[in-house]
């Protein structure tokens, strides 16, 4: 498994020329005036001069003392939010290191050097890269957080360093950033796609007031005109159960023949219902479902009964986990599975010439990576595609109708 330059404006002398004794004087009293001097030549302002790409090893760059002489390690930098205010994004940072180090351990790269820093906040994450880079950083990982992918990027754009974020915010991604997320767009065009390819012609949608609905509403759009069918109705809804069953009905009259519902939880276990109260009939109206639904709590809803979703399938991350398990002790959290991948396709792209190696044709080549969750790839801007499964909600689990492709052969971006 992978897994300054200055410009000097030089300024042109004209020499006069004395021409001896009386011949000149003489010659003075025909001579017509000069002529004026042409007007300076004004040299171009310089550019801005941009920061030194990091493109050799230095003396003053990170190493550690057991490193053999003439060996450049591959310094990593990793930027999470370790010092979050929030108990439960803590926790992730924690085990999301943990995934890394666990990568970094099973790669057996002795040459792989993991340097930490804390996001904290934008700002604390803009210091962080800063120190990073300072210490010879290559490529860096993270940061988690959209705002602070937006302030690490420029800062390592300019010294020609890649990032290999969390962020699902799509505005972030590109010129150096790439995603290595679970994008909901990736999950609506899979399960669209898919229902179209099952007889289904006429989709609509329920999508909360949030900016993840606002994605999902523009996916969706996306998503309906490449299958070549009908967009019939988009109800946007706030979020609490209260508020869900005017847009329900409104879209069990559409006459829609799938319904796609953004939404997990308690808030999608009302939802269901609420359209069979308002007259869907599920024996003609296929609801579908993004990754929100990869939840086992979904399975007791009745109402969700022979939905589907997109999502990687199931226990695709069995080995990554029980091996996780097996060194701390605990269950991984989903996305630390996404530090792992981030570690082990560094040291598969490390073996190139030393900070020549991580460059945007290594990053996205487009046969992909196989990942804990299935293989992968990066867009040209950089967002990821990944190859996803389609469940199907059962009572006693889920069930897989469309099983996540192996490759990415044959399959255009």
């Amino acid at each position: 498994m992978i897994f300054a330059a200055s410009f000097r404006q030089k300024t042109l002398f004209a020499r006069l020329c004395a021409i001896g004794g009386a011949v000149a004087i003489a010659a003075l009293s025909a001579c017509t005036p000069p002529p004026p001097p042409p007007p300076p030549v004004l040299a171009p302002p310089p550019p801005p001069i941009a920061a030194n790409p990091l493109n050799k090893d230095q003396s003053n760059y990170l190493r550690l003392p057991n490193l053999a002489p003439g060996v450049t390690p591959v310094r990593v930098g990793i930027i999470l939010p370790f010092t979050s205010g929030t108990p439960a994004t803590r926790n992730l940072a924690a085990s999301m290191l943990k995934a890394a180090e666990l990568a970094l351990f099973d790669t057996g790269n002795r040459n792989l050097l993991l340097m930490t820093a804390d996001e904290g906040s934008p700002d604390l994450a803009a210091a962080a890269a800063d120190k990073l880079l300072s210490q010879g950083a290559e490529i860096i990982v993270g940061p988690l957080f959209g705002p602070s992918v937006a302030k690490v990027a420029p800062i390592a754009r300019d010294r020609g360093v890649p990032v290999l974020a969390f962020s699902t915010e799509r505005s972030v991604a590109g010129n150096g950033v790439y995603l290595l997320s679970f994008l909901p767009q990736n999950e609506v065009r899979r399960v669209v796609t898919y229902a179209a390819s099952q007889g289904h012609h006429d989709f609509a949608a329920m999508v909360p007031q949030t900016p993840y609905g606002d994605v999902v509403a523009n996916a969706f759009n996306d998503a309906v005109k490449g299958a070549g069918a009908t967009n019939v109705d988009v109800q946007h809804f706030a979020p609490n159960s209260a508020a869900v069953m005017a847009p329900s009905a409104t879209i069990a009259k559409s006459e829609a023949d799938a319904v796609l519902i953004a939404q997990g939880g308690g808030m999608l276990r009302a939802i269901a219902p609420s359209l069979a109260f308002n007259g869907l009939d599920p024996a003609k109206v296929k609801l579908l479902g993004t990754g929100l639904w990869d939840d086992p709590t979904v399975t007791k809803e009745q109402a969700l009964d022979g939905g589907w979703f997109a999502a990687p399938e199931p226990d695709a991350d069995g080995a990554f986990t029980g091996k996780y398990h097996e060194v701390y002790g605990t269950a991984p959290p989903q996305l630390a599975s996404l530090a792992y991948d981030a570690i082990s396709l560094v040291a598969l792209l490390s073996q190139g010439q030393p900070y020549h190696r991580f460059t945007p044709a290594a990053l996205m080549d487009p046969n992909g990576f196989a990942g804990v969750d299935g293989i992968f790839r990066f867009n040209t801007d950089g967002t990821s595609e990944r190859g996803l499964a389609i469940l199907e909600v059962q009572p006693d689990g889920f069930r897989v109708v469309s099983p996540a492709p192996k490759t990415f052969q044959g399959k255009s971006s």
